[in-house]
């Protein structure tokens, strides 16, 4: 629940967007709400250098890149609790197996997980591991590795303040609707330091990180009417995979 403590940016919310986004033991306070949103990306720069800490060893030790891939999408996974992950499968099995709004979020409360979803993981999983088995053979992998993990966090508090809540509960509902000031300054700062990682490749993430953010927008509008926690989970992932594959073709041109 959100508190009457309206000033915009606080230190302390760091602490906050690492309780909410990670399985880190830190300790928060989540009466700050959806204020906190501003240091998602934050959150998603800590766990990229937290997961780089085992990849570059295995790499060193001179595992062929696909399986370090894998060492690096295992500890992302297991340091954010599969929340993300969570989020896609419940939108892929409610945006497509309802007709209506409200079947829809149905099945996204469900705890079971549909065909939908399965195909939805299966897809983001072989994706995101191809392309980091790609990106890890470049140099500069570890600093293109932390601009996608902060822009596609940094991307959902987007989608948090352009829609209103679906439902009237919920994870989403709980932590409030994500100020505008906060929102773009979040995004603001992902696309900066993006920009000090990897040059115009980070200007090039940043753009496509935006249009995800319009299209899981638009998306999530037309289906349910709103946003949702899944919704939320559902774009991180929808981005991370575009801004993978566009640093892949990035690089392919040498920018």
């Amino acid at each position: 629940m959100a508190s009457t403590d309206t000033s915009p940016f606080r230190p302390r919310d760091i602490n906050t967007a690492l309780a909410l986004l990670t399985r880190l033991p830190v300790k928060a306070d989540f009466s700050r709400g959806a204020r906190a949103s501003w240091a998602y990306g934050i959150a998603g720069a800590v766990l990229a250098l937290l997961a780089a800490l085992p990849t570059a060893a295995v790499l060193w030790l001179g595992l062929p890149p696909m399986l370090s891939a894998l060492i690096w999408l295992t500890s992302m996974v297991v340091m954010s609790g599969a929340m993300h992950e969570d989020g896609l499968a419940d939108t892929a099995d409610g945006f497509w197996g309802g007709w209506e709004k409200a079947r829809r979020l149905e099945i996204m409360r469900d705890s079971r997980i549909g065909a939908y979803g399965v195909i939805a993981l299966c897809l983001s999983l072989a994706a995101r591991w191809g392309a980091v088995a790609i990106l890890l053979e470049a140099e500069v992998w570890m600093f293109g590795l932390i601009a996608v993990a902060m822009l596609s966090r940094a991307n959902m508090t987007l989608v948090m303040t352009a829609l209103p809540h679906a439902r009237a509960d919920g994870l989403s509902h709980s932590q409030g609707r994500a100020p505008r000031t906060g929102a773009l300054t979040g995004f603001a700062l992902a696309s900066v330091v993006a920009f000090g990682c990897v040059g115009v490749s980070g200007a090039i993430l940043a753009g496509v990180a935006f249009v995800m953010a319009a299209l899981c927008s638009a998306t999530a509008k037309v289906k349910i009417g709103g946003q949702t926690g899944d919704v939320l989970g559902a774009t991180q992932q929808i981005t991370e995979i575009a801004l993978l594959y566009s640093l892949v073709i990035a690089a392919q041109y040498g920018l």
